[in-house]
């Protein structure tokens, strides 16, 4: 039987894999001895991170098993402390917060403007004497407004990173993103720009900084076996899982059970909506995942060429019927989000139509939906416009598994609900 047909269009269910990175990941599975390394020049861990330096003509690149291990090394290595504020937006992830709270100081959340991006005016009025650093999220490949931000840190002397999780390959003004800040990451999660189901980098062209993510990273160890062969065997079960997804809902119980059987991991551990970090952080790159992460960094600019395609599908067709959208020019398009006033009955209702546009990026201002706000420090009403846009995002996909045909058919079905 052909179960092709079954087959979700998804933003989120591992949309970066094609036939060569699973038959990686099957190669893999069956070369325990490579899974780990052994950190030597030949080494994958060290290719990877001699790539991030070349491509973006920095000095020091640190390879970590996630975006967040990444983020929690910059932050110790610029010596954030307990009472030490740092402010991000508020239209973000969790694993952009924990590390916050893992080293004892306070998340300070700025508004957002309609590019959900920070806002360098709500930016000012949070700066205090406690401020030590400030988190700057490119969100879903669009540019931040960058150099208005980083005026603001030089003028207040205030540390700056960048959240490039979104981003990679994104170039401002002819220079790439994750090249203004003291610092900068990266992530390789499962339904990031390139994936190697978990994985990060930290980078920075400061000599001192650079030294002292050095150290940190010298430190920590590597992540396990078992948790090393939950991610190797990611992708090789969702190829077996996705096709089958909506053909009596046996895809999603494979997926179910995997996780309740800890076969797999979840892209956020649920500690992790708590405001605790799980044990699984801040660890290594172990080589098997840099294996994974070098094969799709190779493929970054066609990857990065596909996504803007798409873009131009729903472009055309979305300005035409004036629904607002976020991204501007020069965004990679990681995802392509819409502003819709019942964003949430349309997710539902293309949900029974086998798309899935649920990437977990909605309804709250630190997100998964589940996350509990209350513990991250966020106050209610200081960020009203995220609070507000939250509620109305709607996310298209533009990953190399979307045909264009597909992204008409998504734009066709959401008409209908406009």
């Amino acid at each position: 039987m052909n179960f092709s047909r079954w087959r979700p269009i998804s933003i989120s269910l591992s949309p970066n894999v094609e036939r060569d990175d699973l038959l990686l990941a099957y190669k893999l599975l069956f070369e325990p001895w490579k899974w780990k390394g052994k950190g030597t020049k030949s080494s994958a861990v060290f290719k990877i991170e001699e790539e991030f330096k070349n491509y973006l003509k920095i000095r020091y690149a640190f390879s970590f098993n996630s975006g967040r291990s990444a983020l929690t090394s910059i932050l110790a290595a610029i010596e954030v402390q307990k009472g030490d504020e740092v402010l991000l937006q508020a239209f973000t992830c969790n694993a952009a917060v924990n590390p916050i709270l893992y080293l004892g100081a306070r998340p300070v959340f700025v508004d957002i403007d309609n590019t959900l991006n920070l806002s360098p005016e709500d930016l000012e009025k949070k700066i205090t004497s406690r401020t030590r650093a400030v988190i700057v999220q490119h969100t879903f490949g669009t540019p931040a407004k960058i150099e208005k931000i980083k005026k603001i840190c030089e003028r207040k002397k205030l540390f700056l990173i960048e959240d490039c999780a979104h981003s990679l390959g994104v170039r401002y003004k002819n220079k790439p993103i994750g090249t203004f800040g003291d610092a900068s990451f990266f992530s390789f999660g499962r339904d990031k720009v390139i994936s190697s189901v978990y994985g990060g980098m930290a980078v920075t062209n400061n000599t001192q900084i650079g030294q002292k993510l050095k150290r940190f990273y010298k430190k920590l160890s590597l992540p396990s076996s078992h948790w090393i062969l939950q991610q190797i065997l990611h992708p090789i079960i969702f190829s077996f899982a996705l096709p089958l997804f909506s053909f009596f809902n046996i895809g999603k119980g494979i997926l179910y059970l995997c996780q309740k059987l800890k076969i797999l991991s979840p892209s956020v551990y649920p500690i992790e909506k708590k405001g605790r970090f799980p044990g699984y952080f801040p660890k290594r790159m172990p080589e098997a995942m840099a294996i994974l992460a070098l094969n799709q960094f190779k493929k970054l600019e066609r990857l990065n060429r596909h996504r803007k395609q798409i873009a131009t599908i729903y472009n055309g067709a979305f300005v035409q019927m004036g629904v607002r959208t976020c991204a501007e020019e020069g965004s990679i398009y990681m995802r392509y989000p819409i502003l819709i006033e019942n964003a949430k009955e349309v997710r539902r209702e293309l949900k029974k139509q086998n798309i899935l546009l649920d990437d977990g990026w909605h309804s709250q201002v630190i997100v998964p939906p589940g996350t509990e706000v209350e513990n991250f420090n966020y106050i209610k009403g200081s960020c009203p416009n995220a609070e507000r846009l939250v509620h109305m995002i709607l996310n298209l996909p533009t990953s190399v598994n979307i045909k264009e045909e597909e992204a008409e058919k998504i734009v066709e079905k959401i008409k209908k609900y406009l």
